[in-house]
């Protein structure tokens, strides 16, 4: 049905009402049945016949595969198929993105006559038993001859031996020089000019559920089903119908109960696609869960580049220019749904920040290495690049003698500018940029801490202080994605909203939960819309046979935005067919009509009034009606496609460093979150908290690391170091609003701030307690060892 609701009419604040439930803190509704071991995860799912798999991986980081022999394997027990490339129909991936200049790499779902990282996927064992897969796994015999492995791209980047891709002539499979303005100009005529080097540390996503997919092919139907752990069940869909052959129509799949996913469960695994092949080829349900070696291992990696930033500046300390040289490290493959360009370029086009800057040049390239490939991870493609710009800002701030708080104050866009083009066409709409950071240092006490840290140095304590303000793009649509230069995913979202008989509301969008309370967030929209209780309104889970199309799926903070604006649309409909025959039953115009509280009522006659389930019984049980209102049905599906929005904040840190052991103790964080209207700031309080606890983990822990040899050292949890709670300290939230004035109900996205703020916020907490030894920080994390050979460089003395 198509609707008099326009988009524009539902722009910008949201419209007050009675009792609204949005901005409401709603405990999450989906909590209790969570907590209580009522979820349902892939591992969870048993079907009759099911078997499962394991799969053999590669032992060496570039080779070329001379044999597989898989007839031990085979005659093992239990054992019903063991497959490698020979065996299935060659099937490769390739990223959607569309940058021309992209040279691609498909990646093949098991490896064929060359392997180009630790972990990378040889062969499948399907067995009556994961443990039984696994001890045929170890059967099968993989000869290779060795190759150079490439860890580090700057080495990649000039090697012509033993390229990944040799058809390619180069390492190098994108490369991109751009000057806007006048930079050179700028850096001739300026006063101060301050540089930097910045290695932005490899990390994973490790959420508590790996990767884990059930795969059914009906033979007789020829129809594959699915249940896998995604955040984008339509994109899987389309990547298994180009594997197998399967039209759309017959492929299905089902997006249970995710634990976790953070990006990394956004493109479809090479794994999942050989799960379904060997489904069909068994014609049996086959179930793959991953282990957390698998995850650290195999599973996409994120956020690793070499940056380096040069800021000109005014004698007064106002910015003049940028300059930027970013090199991307995508690992093997460029990943087949977001490319080796999802962390350059995103860096290099967002490098100016949230700062006023006119003349800016970037060098940027992406650079294919032996690791594990690259995926989306929260603040993807902007935490380096900001942490490489935060900490340049924060040592020209003591070069020219000025509070590194100060100079950004003077720098950042102020609220009388938006809407503000930044030098690289993003149109930032709205916002709260010098705000947010007063906020922080409002709330931190900024000038009694620089009062209490003197004294303190006095007593040999080492205490500093960071702050990291950022915008942030989110809730993509197709303008926002293309001032970003995003090309990875289109933006086609719809959402449907349905009332049934009883004046109970089901809404169905193609945008998963991973964690993030859309069962509770979007409901509250809903409600609002409706003028109905929370509790009378649920969110269905995702099943491509039925869920509307989303071709991006949950990802860049765009649900609250992109999908809550979809919901709001078909809700709003559906409130307007509530009113026209409310308006049939009580006889009066609908414009007279007030929906609120479950009821509708006559504006000045309160008393003339039926409830909103009578008014659901009458449409679709009383015919009569038809007469007045030909279409009673209260279903409305709509489509929503945003003009860009940007939230932003400020992270702010204060740290206490034993100079001694190099411990790094956080003392205090707040952040400060403006994300325009906030649908539920127990959500939004949640999201910051979790992202800022990953940013922690960036600054401090967090390090996938490779040998020379292209071996990985960090394959469990004992190596691989993440935050727990006693790491963490209280996270305080402050909230702004400046709404969008190009979303609906003005909403902004702001799920990756504190992943993207959070590392630049303690790094430079850190170089502020230890100013006085005039360390240079180019590298994260700051574990006690890193801070240890950094103050070895330095005059260990207290300088008091």
């Amino acid at each position: 049905m198509t609707s008099g609701v326009p988009v524009d009419a539902m722009l910008g604040a949201q419209r007050g009402r009675d009792h609204s439930s949005v901005g409401a803190r709603i405990p999450r509704r989906e909590d209790p049945r969570l907590l209580s071991g009522g979820g349902r995860y892939v591992g969870d799912i048993t079907l009759p016949r099911m078997i499962h798999a394991a799969f053999v991986r590669s032992s060496q980081a570039h080779a070329r595969v001379l044999e597989v022999d898989v007839e031990e394997a085979r005659a093992a027990d239990g054992v019903l198929g063991v497959f490698a490339a020979a065996d299935l129909d060659p099937v490769t991936f390739v990223d959607y993105a569309t940058a021309p200049a992209l040279k691609k790499t498909p990646q093949p779902v098991l490896a064929a006559d060359r392997v180009r990282f630790v972990g990378e996927p040889i062969a499948i064992v399907v067995a009556e038993t994961r443990a039984l897969a696994e001890d045929a796994a170890e059967l099968v015999d993989v000869s290779y001859e060795t190759l150079s492995a490439y860890v580090d791209v700057e080495e990649a980047a000039a090697s012509q031996e033993d390229l990944l891709f040799p058809e390619h002539g180069s390492n190098v499979i994108f490369h991109e020089h751009v000057v806007i303005g006048e930079p050179d100009k700028a850096f001739a005529e300026a006063a101060h000019v301050v540089s930097g080097r910045y290695h932005g540390n490899r990390y994973v996503a490790s959420p508590m559920e790996g990767a884990g997919i059930l795969a059914s092919y009906d033979t007789w139907a020829r129809e594959l089903e699915v249940w896998a752990g995604t955040q984008s069940p339509h994109v899987m869909r389309n990547r298994l119908v180009d594997a197998t052959g399967l039209a759309a129509n017959r492929v299905r799949v089902h997006a249970p109960d995710v634990g976790g996913a953070f990006g990394q469960k956004i493109p479809i695994r090479v794994e999942e696609a050989a799960v379904c092949l060997a489904s069909i080829r068994l014609a049996r349900p086959v179930r793959w869960i991953e282990d957390r070696y698998e995850n650290l291992v195999a599973a996409p990696h994120g956020k690793e580049q070499l940056i380096e930033v040069e800021l000109a500046m005014a004698e007064d300390g106002t910015f003049l220019a940028l300059r930027s040289r970013i090199v991307g490290d995508p690992g093997a493959y460029s990943h087949n749904s977001a490319s080796a360009l999802i962390e350059p370029l995103w860096s290099s086009r967002l490098m100016p920040g949230p700062y006023r800057v006119a003349n800016y040049e970037y060098d940027m390239s992406a650079v294919v290495t032996n690791k594990s490939p690259v995926a989306p991870y929260r603040g993807v493609g902007m935490t380096a690049g900001h942490t490489a710009r935060e900490l340049v800002i924060d040592r020209a701030a003591r070069l020219i003698g000025r509070d590194p708080a100060d100079l950004r104050m003077q720098n950042l866009v102020p609220s009388d500018a938006f809407p503000y083009t930044s030098c690289t066409g993003m149109v930032y709409d709205s916002g709260s940029y010098r705000e947010s950071l007063q906020a922080v240092m409002d709330h931190l006490g900024y000038d009694d801490f620089r009062k209490e840290q003197q004294a303190a140095l006095a007593e040999g304590r080492y205490l500093g202080i960071g702050v990291s303000p950022y915008v942030e793009p989110g809730g993509f649509g197709t303008e926002g994605a293309r001032q970003t230069g995003s090309s990875s995913f289109p933006s086609f979202d719809s959402a449907r909203v349905a009332m049934d008989h009883t004046g109970k509301v089901l809404v169905d969008a193609g945008t998963p939960s991973q964690g993030q309370g859309h069962a509770t967030s979007l409901c509250q929209v809903v409600a609002d819309q409706l003028g109905v209780d929370v509790d009378d309104v649920a969110l269905m889970p995702v099943d491509t046979a039925f869920s509307p199309i989303s071709m991006a799926g949950t990802r860049a903070s765009r649900v609250a935005v992109v999908t809550g604006g979809a919901v709001t649309l078909a809700a709003a409909e559906v409130r307007d067919k509530i009113l026209a025959i409310a308006g049939a039953m009580l006889e009066a115009d609908p414009q007279d009509l007030r929906l609120a509280d479950g009821r509708v009522s006559v504006v000045g006659a309160p008393e003339q009034s039926v409830s909103v389930t009578e008014v659901a019984h009458a449409a679709h049980l009383t015919p009569e009606l038809r007469e007045t209102v030909p279409e009673p049905q209260l279903t409305s599906t709509r489509f929503y496609d945003p003009k860009a929005s940007y939230s932003n904040g400020c992270v702010a840190v204060i740290v206490e460093v034993d100079v001694q052991t190099g411990r790094v103790h956080l003392r205090n964080v707040v952040a400060a979150e403006d994300c325009g209207t906030v649908i539920n700031p127990l959500i939004v309080e949640g999201q910051v908290h979790g992202a800022v606890v990953q940013g922690i983990g960036g600054a401090l822990f967090e390090n996938m690391l490779y040998g020379s040899d292209g071996q990985i050292l960090t394959s469990t949890f004992m190596d691989y170091l993440l935050p727990t709670a006693p790491e963490i300290p209280d996270i305080d939230v402050v909230h702004l609003h400046s709404p969008s004035p190009n979303s609906i109900n003005g909403v902004k996205g702001m799920a990756e701030s504190g992943a993207v703020a959070t590392p630049a916020a303690v790094a430079n907490a850190v170089a502020d307690a230890l100013s006085a030894f005039d360390i240079v920080i180019e590298a994260l994390p700051l574990t006690p060892n890193a801070v240890v050979r950094l103050l070895d460089g330095t005059e260990k003395e207290n300088p008091q």
